[in-house]
């Protein structure tokens, strides 16, 4: 099992759990992040054309400088591949569907579910959705979509995303089982676009400090942010944790629209440029909701694009510290250039700096940024213990740029993990036993005023053993008893998911979070 922490390994999974409406970010933030579409260039049905096509395209507008003689008479799929992971060749099907997703066509019913059985168990509903006006509840069970059975068809997860998802105004028909009821009910459901707010969870942790998370950057995460704020301002809320990790991104505006609500006036945020681009800056308006008071912005491995922008800037101008472990490194921007088939080229044009003109892009031309980065985690671990002089020779080795290094660095928390507690997630039989048992025992109100001192019963931990055991997972005592405060914690986290949402999932994640708890000494 490779290292992750316990944070990221339960996030991770609860993406099993998916959001079908009003999500449809796709690749439309692309196009607010400087990703442009060009007009269509007309070629004849010749593959040789198209090819010299791509390369006038990449010697006029290539991030970089390129030797197109190198390139000739190679395939399309391999001369992309002498670029960067980013600029790609997109068939004619891909391409209409990267464009109907920058259209914003994916609209849909507003409810996460979870594949539970070979069935779609309904583990939430968007409050004034359209699936939640016309009565779907959680714990229903979808069996039918329009006339096609979902039930115990060990269906792949894709088709059953697309024959709930559709345009705005299209209708679905859904025969559903009440979870006390064996009545079937049928209801027709109109898709709309769903308003879902793009803060997974934002309170106070204690009576200073607040701890805000977001997972992306979407079209009002911004105006989400500043609502937030406000809320945690009127309870006296003069200290910020901004959780970003896992975070992967999205629109450039609403990363820029929350820095404009930390930073000061006239504070560059961000700037591109490319070899065929010129610089652009970013700059913020000033005016902002929290230009105050005491920061502490969280990353990790997977937090990308838009969250290191921001995290970048934070850094670079001093205004909070930056706890983790070191970001992901995507800094790049892309424009489409579409052919007259149908088809189309993706291309890197430019790349993100932060303010003091460091590339968030990690290295993809040779294997030793990501040499460097694991050997910086290594010591920062305490796995080597050589002299500076060592740790230095080693680092010269390679370029030091690409993602966002942490201020403070907090090394992976491993406790509890092992075979058997990986079975336990890859198999994902902690979260089938609190979807399938153990959240028809609780109530979400029991919960909610008990997060601090809740845990699960000894009976909930018996049955819990009948259940992996019947799902014919052999224990290893010894390694269940290390990892026995894991599994409790972790059902109990499940549980909190199922019933108070991403909210209720973070306040009792972060009791146990040690991040968090570096953040909030940070502040003190």
């Amino acid at each position: 099992m490779k290292k992750n922490t316990r944070t990221n390994l339960l996030i991770a999974l609860t993406y099993s759990v998916t959001l079908i409406g009003g999500m449809f970010f796709g690749y439309k933030f692309l196009k607010d992040q400087g990703f442009q579409l060009s007009k269509p260039v007309q070629l004849a049905n010749n593959h040789t054309e198209k090819v010299d096509e791509i390369i006038h395209i990449i010697n006029k507008k290539y991030v970089d400088d390129v030797n197109a003689d190198s390139l000739q008479h190679l395939p399309i799929d391999s001369l992309l591949h002498k670029l960067d992971p980013h600029s790609v060749y997109l068939p004619p099907t891909e391409a209409n569907q990267m464009s109907e997703n920058l259209e914003g066509n994916f609209e849909g019913i507003g409810i996460e579910y979870y594949i539970l059985n070979d069935t779609l168990l309904v583990t939430n509903v968007v409050k004034d959705g359209p699936a939640f006006m016309a009565g779907i509840r959680r714990g229903d069970k979808i069996l039918k979509i329009d006339t096609v059975t979902v039930s115990g068809k060990s269906l792949p997860r894709e088709q059953m995303i697309g024959r709930i998802r559709g345009k705005k105004g299209t209708a679905v028909k859904l025969t559903i089982l009440h979870a006390k009821d064996a009545q079937q009910v049928i209801f027709l459901v109109n898709r709309n676009r769903v308003k879902v707010s793009s803060i997974d969870a934002a309170y106070l942790l204690n009576p200073e400090t607040a701890y805000i998370r977001i997972s992306k950057f979407g079209a009002d995460t911004d105006k989400d942010f500043i609502e937030a704020i406000r809320a945690l301002k009127s309870k006296g809320m003069k200290k910020m944790i901004l959780d970003l990790r896992d975070n992967g991104g999205g629109y450039l505006s609403a990363a820029t629209g929350l820095a404009n609500q930390i930073l000061q006036e006239n504070k560059l945020i961000v700037y591109t440029e490319g070899k065929h681009e010129p610089r652009t800056d970013y700059m913020s308006s000033g005016g902002g909701e929290f230009e105050q008071g005491k920061l502490a912005v969280l990353i990790n491995e997977n937090s990308a694009s838009a969250s290191e922008i921001l995290a970048g800037a934070v850094q670079d101008w001093g205004r909070g510290v930056i706890i983790g472990r070191r970001s992901f490194g995507k800094g790049l921007v892309q424009e489409q250039f579409p052919f007259g088939d149908g088809s189309a080229l993706n291309l890197t044009i430019a790349r993100y700096y932060t303010p003091k003109g460091r590339s968030i892009q990690k290295s993809y031309k040779n294997g030793y940024t990501a040499y460097k980065n694991e050997i910086d985690d290594r010591f920062n671990d305490g796995e080597l213990t050589a002299d500076k002089t060592l740790k230095d020779s080693l680092k010269n080795k390679s370029v030091a740029q690409g993602g966002i290094r942490p201020d403070i660095y907090v090394r992976i928390d491993t406790i509890g993990y092992n075979r058997f507690y990986n079975k336990l997630i890859t198999k994902k039989v902690l979260f089938d036993f609190v979807y399938d048992v153990l959240g028809r025992r609780y109530e979400a109100e029991d919960l909610d005023q008990n997060v601090a001192t809740f845990s699960i019963s000894d009976n909930d931990y018996k049955d819990l053993l009948r259940y992996i055991q019947n799902r014919n997972i052999v224990i290893d005592q010894r390694q269940l008893m290390a990892s026995k405060a894991l599994i409790y914690n972790d059902v109990k986290l499940l549980l909190y998911k199922y019933h108070l949402g991403d909210a209720g999932y973070y306040r009792a994640l972060n009791l146990s979070d040690n991040v968090v708890k570096q953040a909030v000494a940070s502040l003190q």
